[in-house]
This record gives structure tokens, C-alpha cells and sequence, in this order.
């Protein structure tokens, strides 16, 4: 057994020792007849902030908090200990005058990480710290591990993903990335629906993989007797709701892709998509620019915000080119001047570009070059536009080149935030590409989609000119929180299991 495997299993000793004495605390007290997990409720009046942002207001008058004991000082007949709400923390005066023997005997057992309430007056010690004198305390839920030190504890990233409620106890900072989550979750509604969005719900199981190019997780409907997928998008259900005569509607959901894992990519992650009738894809680029501008005055005040140690300004006004203008500019290739698949696959060769089998044409090639060159040049807001149809299955032919399609991305800080297309809505030219996605997946591509015929039929009786674009949220939170990786704004990421 190596030195690591000893300290493995002495901790392990350590921490069975110490729960031991947890439990034989519990036992006593159910033995007394003081149960606390038999505690069903405790009215609480107020909360840790609210109480030290108004002090004024509270010096002198009665209140009842409860939370977590995460520090504990006893001193003879009088003691202090910090309590940790969901506000924040603060410091209570116990003494045994107020209490009583029996209750500050109680009370001088209480383990930290014990849930109490407590009922006293708000005053302030010697040190003018903000205080609660109590006079009852009562244990509400008996905690049988032991936490570890702020400081020298959890600091593992790998044990803080996986235990996210110790990190959130011992790591109370960590509740900003998500309270944060919320509030960009809540703007990206308030604003869909000022500008008459409906917000509705689509199958997460579906029987057939469709709405992107991802590899999908697989299922079984013991029921019915068939393979069934996770979706990897919401697009098709939402455009067959426009279909169906809804002008605009949106979805804030999860999405699941069986595909690597890596700072920026989760199994299950969050995205929202949004279509709307009668607009195309640069009235998407302008709610796209929407959305993140007002974020960032709601959030920062300001359209300039810092990521990893870099500016990143957001006023409006955002830089906007094709792809094949973006390439240029990175590394000199003029497509422009590349008509032919075989032009294309000689530069990319010259370039020392590897095209996977398959995918030797004009439109990948492209492709390929802007992901080699120019993605992670895109630091400050840039729309990338009209991509080639090769990788665009359900965009819109632009009407001055079929090769290319009315799709854009957004991108900051060499990342991909937002993905839009004017719809393609003719549903013949859906189907053929519908058939070239099963071709490519015969192939052996096992990201290309499936033959989605119900959609295809949906679109017969008529599509509306549609603007739709999806957004990953978790990205977003990454940026306006300057998290570096996507677990940092999930609370409970994929982990592989330990065993």
C-alpha cells in the first residue's frame, strides 16, 4: 500500500471516529426524548443581511434566525458562536443566565455544522460587532459529519463538484455565480416577453434525434418497445409550433449531447431558443445584441466587463462578418477566389488542414479554416455570418450564393455564444437535406441527423418566414460571472463516478 492509499485510509479512520461521537450525541438526545429530526418547522423573522444592513432599525428589538453553526467559542458561563444563514452569517452572545443551566449545558454540545434556531435581541459587543444576544436556542437538525475548515478544507475543484452542498456551505461565495444565474435567466424572459414571446415546453424524449449535428444519448420505452432519444435541441417542436400559428415562442431547457467533456462542454446543459414569424437572421442579431447589452447594464452597470483578465466591451454596435471575409482577414485565403472542392482540399493540404473522410468539399473546407484560424481571434463581439450549407442542414440558401446559408454565430472571447438562421422553410429542399444527413450518418458520422418526415410534412403546410436562433445559458453565465470553466456555473456537473 503506497504512502497516499495510508493517509486514504487513516482519513477515512478519522472521520468514522468522528461521526461516531455525532451519533452517540444523537442517541442521547433521542434517548431525552429531544429528537431533532422530529422538528418540523421554526419561525424565523428575519435574516443575517437584513439585520446587519439595518441595524438602526433592529438595535434592541427581538428577532428569530436560524441557519448553520460554522464557528463556536465557549467561554464558562458565556460563549459565542456564528451562525450562517442563507443571507449570510452572524454572531450570537449564549449565555448561561439567559438560557438556563439545562438549555446552555444543551447548547455547549452543539456540534458546528449543527442547524439551530435562535431567539434574542440585536446588539453589539464590545467590538462593535453586529450580535444577537439569545435567549433560546434550539436545535433543529443534528449534523453527523464534521465540515471541513474554510481555509484548509474543500479547496479540491474535482471534491467541490462532487460534494456541491459542502462547497456551498463552507464556500458561501459560490452562491453568487448562481443567484447570478438566475437573475441572467430571468432578464432573457423579461425581454423575450416585453417583445411578445411565448414561453412553452417541448418532449425531451423524442423518437427521433433531430434540430442539430451532435451525437444524442439513446434510451429504451420499455412500454412501447423502442429506442427513444434525449434531445440535442428544441428547434424542430418550436418550428412546428410556428407552423401551427404561433408568432413567437421560446424555450428555456436542458439539452443532452453524448459527446467529450471539457471546460466548455457539459453532457446536459442549459440553452434557450427563441423563433419568431415573419423575421430573418439579422433581426435575430439584433436581439441577440439586445440580450446581452441589457444584461450587462443589469448586472455591471456598464457594457464593459473583464473575462479571464481580459475587456471585453459590449456596446452596441457589434462587429459583423461573413465567413469567408473573417478567413481572409485571419489568414489570407480568399474563398471567394476557391470555386472548386478541389481547389479547396489542395490549400487545405498546403495548410497542413486534416479533413475527415467524407467532408472533402468547398463548404467543409471552409469550415475547417475558420475553426484553424480564425474562432479564437474573435475576443471582442463579432457575428459571423452566411456558413456553408454543408454544415447548415436547416438554414435558409442565401439568394446570392445556394452555397452559402443565411446563418450566423455569435462569438466573444474566442467562444461561440449564439447560433441563429433565417428557417429554411421550403420542404422539399429540407427533405433532400434531411437525406444527405442519413447519407453522411451511413457513412459513419455519428453526429449527422436522422430523417425527421413528420417535420418535413409540417413544413408542407407551411412555414412562415422565421428568424430562430438558441443561446447556451451556461456559457453566458460563465461570462458575465468570469467562471473559466462550465462546472463553475452548474451546480452539479457530470462527474464520472469515483468507483
Amino acid at each position: 500500500m503506497d504512502e497516499n492509499q495510508n493517509n486514504e485510509v487513516n482519513e477515512e479512520v478519522d472521520i468514522n471516529k468522528l461521526m461516531q461521537v455525532r451519533m452517540d450525541k444523537l442517541k442521547e438526545l433521542r434517548e431525552a426524548g429531544k429528537d431533532p429530526f422530529e422538528i418540523t418547522k421554526y419561525d424565523r423573522t428575519d435574516y443575517s443581511k437584513n439585520i446587519k444592513d439595518n441595524y438602526d432599525n433592529f438595535e434592541g428589538k427581538d428577532v428569530s434566525v436560524a441557519g448553520r453553526i460554522m464557528a463556536k467559542r465557549i467561554m464558562g458561563k458565556a460563549s459565542f458562536c456564528t451562525i450562517q444563514d442563507s443571507k449570510g452569517t452572524i454572531q450570537s452572545y449564549v449565555s448561561i443566565n439567559d438560557l438556563g443551566e439545562e438549555s446552555y449545558k444543551a447548547f455547549k454540545t452543539f456540534d458546528i455544522g449543527d442547524i439551530i434556531g435562535l431567539k434574542g435581541f440585536v446588539f453589539k459587543t464590545r467590538t462593535e460587532e453586529i450580535s444577537i444576544h439569545a435567549k433560546e436556542v434550539v436545535l433543529l437538525s443534528k449534523s453527523l459529519r464534521d465540515l471541513p475548515e474554510k481555509f484548509h478544507g474543500l479547496k479540491d475543484m474535482d471534491l467541490r463538484y462532487r460534494q456541491r452542498y459542502v462547497d456551498l456551505i463552507v464556500n458561501p461565495e459560490v452562491k453568487e455565480t448562481f443567484v447570478t444565474r438566475t437573475q441572467i435567466i430571468k432578464e432573457i424572459r423579461n425581454i423575450l416577453d416585453e417583445k411578445g414571446y411565448l414561453e412553452v415546453e417541448t418532449p425531451v424524449l423524442n423518437t427521433i434525434s433531430g434540430g442539430a449535428t451532435a451525437r444524442p444519448f439513446i434510451t429504451h420505452h420499455n412500454t412501447l418497445d423502442i429506442d427513444m432519444y434525449l434531445r440535442i435541441a428544441t428547434e424542430l417542436n418550436l418550428k412546428r409550433l410556428i407552423v401551427g400559428g404561433f408568432d413567437k415562442v421560446y424555450e428555456i431547457g436542458r439539452i443532452f449531447r453524448n459527446e467529450g467533456m471539457d471546460i466548455r462542454h457539459n453532457p446536459e446543459f442549459t440553452s434557450i431558443e427563441f423563433y419568431s414569424a415573419y423575421e430573418n437572421y439579422n433581426d435575430m442579431m439584433s436581439i441577440t445584441e439586445e440580450i446581452f447589452t441589457r444584461i450587462a447594464m443589469k448586472l455591471k452597470g456598464t457594457y464593459k466587463i473583464n473575462y479571464q483578465g481580459t475587456e471585453i466591451d459590449l456596446t452596441p454596435g457589434w462587429k459583423k462578418m461573413t465567413m469567408i471575409e473573417s478567413i481572409k482577414e485571419a489568414c489570407g485565403v480568399d474563398f471567394d477566389k476557391i470555386q472548386t472542392d478541389e481547389e479547396a482540399v489542395k490549400i487545405a493540404q498546403e495548410r497542413n488542414i486534416e479533413i475527415p473522410n467524407g467532408k472533402e468539399t468547398r463548404g467543409n473546407v471552409i469550415a475547417l479554416f475558420f475553426d484553424e484560424y480564425v474562432e479564437k481571434t474573435l475576443i471582442q463581439p463579432t457575428f459571423i455570418y452566411d456558413y456553408p450549407i454543408e454544415i447548415s442542414p436547416l438554414a435558409k440558401k442565401c439568394t446570392h450564393d445556394p452555397r452559402l446559408t443565411q446563418r450566423f454565430e455569435v462569438f466573444i472571447g474566442g467562444r461561440e455564444y449564439g447560433n441563429a438562421f433565417s428557417e429554411l422553410n421550403d420542404p422539399m429542399d429540407q427533405y433532400e437535406r434531411f437525406k444527405a444527413e442519413v447519407e453522411a450518418k451511413a457513412n459513419g458520422d455519428d453526429e449527422a441527423g436522422m430523417m425527421d418526415e413528420d417535420y418535413v410534412q409540417a413544413l408542407e403546410y407551411g412555414l412562415p418566414p422565421t428568424g430562430g436562433e438558441g443561446i447556451g445559458i451556461d456559457r453566458m453565465v460563465m461570462l458575465f460571472t468570469d467562471s473559466s470553466s462550465i462546472r463553475d456555473v452548474l451546480l452539479f456537473p457530470t462527474m464520472k463516478p469515483l468507483n
